[in-house]
C-alpha cells in the first residue's frame, strides 16, 4: 500500500515539478511539490539499496545506503552554492549531522525498542566511530572557527580548502581500513545469519537508482529556486530552512532505511546508515561541497555559527555515551529524538 503510494506521487510529482518550472507557478506550491516528489523518489532509492544490501552484507549495504541518501543532499547543496546559499548549505550540513544522530538513530532505536526489548550491534564498530564522530565535528568543524577569528576571509577559505583536502583524505583511509585491511577482524556479520530474498535484482536495483537519482537532480533544483521566496512567506529564517527542512527532504532516504532495518532488527545496518552517513556528511560531502565552491561565484568556508556548531557537538556526545556499549532500547531512542525536538524548537526561534 505504502509503495503505491509512493509510485503514484512519483508519477505525478516529475510531471508536475516539469510543468510547474515550464508554467512558473508559485514557489509555495513548487516547494511542497518537490518536497514530496524528493521523498518519494527517495523511497526508491532506499528500496534499491537495501536490496544491493542483502546482497553485499550489513557493511557495503550501510555504506551504500548513506551513499545514496547522501547523494540527494549532495545534489541539493550544490544547486544552492550554485544559487549563492552559503548559510543554507551550512545549515543543511548540520541539520544532516544532528538529524542523522538524533532523528533517524533516535527514531530507529525507538521503533526497534518497541518491537524488542533489548537490541544490540558491533561495540567495535560503535567505539570505532565514535573516535570518527569525535574527529570529524568536534575537530575538523571547530578549528576552522577557531583560527578563522584572526584571519581575513581569503586565509579563511585556504585553511578550509586545507581541511577539506585532509578529511577526504582520512575518510578515504577510513574506509579502506574498515573493508579491506580490517574487515571481519573486529567485525562479526551477524545479520547475515538469516537468509533473505532482495525485492529487486541487482540490475534492476542499480538502475533504479540512476533513474532516481537524475529526477531528484532536477527536482532538487527547482526546489533550491524556490527556498528564499519560502522563507519570506512563513518568516522563516534560512538557518531554519537548511537545518530542518533541507535536511529532512534531502536524507529521507536514509531515514527510512534505518528505521525499516530496525524494525527488522538488524541494527549493524541500521547503526552503520545513521552514523556511517554522519560520517559522510561530515568527513566527504562537507569537504568536497568547499572544493565544488571554489568554481562558483561565491566560494565556501567551513565555517559554522556558534549554534550549529553546539549543537553538532552536543549531538555526537550524547550518541556516543548511548551507543558505546552496543545495545539500545526505545526509552535511549526518544531520549535522542527529545534532544532533536529541544534543538528544532532553537533554531526555530532563533
Amino acid at each position: 500500500m505504502v509503495n503505491r503510494i509512493f509510485l503514484l506521487l512519483v508519477l505525478a510529482g516529475v510531471p508536475l515539478t516539469i510543468a510547474g518550472s515550464l508554467l512558473h507557478w508559485p514557489s509555495i506550491a513548487m516547494f511542497g511539490i518537490s518536497c514530496v516528489t524528493i521523498i518519494a523518489l527517495s523511497s526508491y532509492m532506499g528500496r534499491a539499496t537495501e536490496s544491493l544490501a542483502i546482497v553485499a552484507g550489513p557493511r557495503i549495504g550501510g555504506l551504500l545506503n548513506a551513499t545514496f541518501g547522501n547523494a540527494v543532499e549532495l545534489i541539493i547543496s550544490i544547486f544552492a552554492l550554485k544559487a549563492g546559499l552559503i548559510s543554507v548549505v551550512l545549515a543543511s550540513l548540520t541539520g544532516s549531522v544532528i538529524g542523522n544522530l538524533l532523528l533517524v538513530a533516535g527514531l530507529s532505536f525507538f521503533v526497534g525498542g518497541l518491537r524488542y526489548k533489548r537490541q544490540s550491534f558491533d561495540i567495535y564498530d560503535a567505539r570505532h566511530n565514535s573516535g570518527l564522530l569525535m574527529f570529524a565535528v568536534v575537530v575538523a568543524f571547530v578549528i576552522p572557527e577557531v583560527f578563522s577569528m584572526n584571519m581575513d576571509d581569503q586565509k579563511t577559505l585556504q585553511l578550509s580548502v586545507g581541511i577539506s583536502i585532509a578529511m577526504i583524505l582520512l575518510y578515504l583511509a577510513a574506509l579502506y581500513f574498515k573493508l579491506v585491511t580490517h574487515r571481519g577482524v573486529y567485525h562479526v556479520e551477524r545479520d547475515q545469519e538469516h537468509h533473505e530474498e532482495p525485492e529487486w535484482s541487482r540490475g534492476k536495483a542499480i538502475a533504479i537508482l540512476a533513474a532516481a537519482t537524475a529526477a531528484v537532480a532536477f527536482v532538487s533544483e527547482q526546489l533550491v529556486h524556490t527556498l528564499e521566496a519560502v522563507a519570506v512567506s512563513f518568516g522563516w529564517s534560512e538557518l531554519f530552512i537548511g537545518i530542518i527542512i533541507v535536511a529532512i527532504v534531502g536524507n529521507a532516504a536514509e531515514h527510512s532505511s534505518a528505521i525499516i532495518m530496525a524494525y527488522k532488527n538488524k541494527m549493524n545496518v541500521s547503526v552503520e546508515i545513521a552514523v556511517g552517513s554522519t560520517l559522510q556528511i561530515a568527513m566527504f560531502v562537507a569537504p568536497l561541497l568547499v572544493l565544488i565552491s571554489l568554481f562558483f561565484e561565491t566560494s565556501m568556508p567551513l565555517v559554522f555559527t556558534l549554534p550549529e556548531l553546539v549543537a553538532m557537538a552536543t549531538a555526537v556526545l550524547l550518541t556516543i555515551v548511548i551507543t558505546n556499549d552496543g545495545d539500545t532500547n526505545w526509552f535511549e531512542g526518544l531520549t535522542l529524538l527529545i534532544a532533536y525536538v529541544i534543538m528544532g524548537i532553537g533554531f526555530f526561534l532563533l
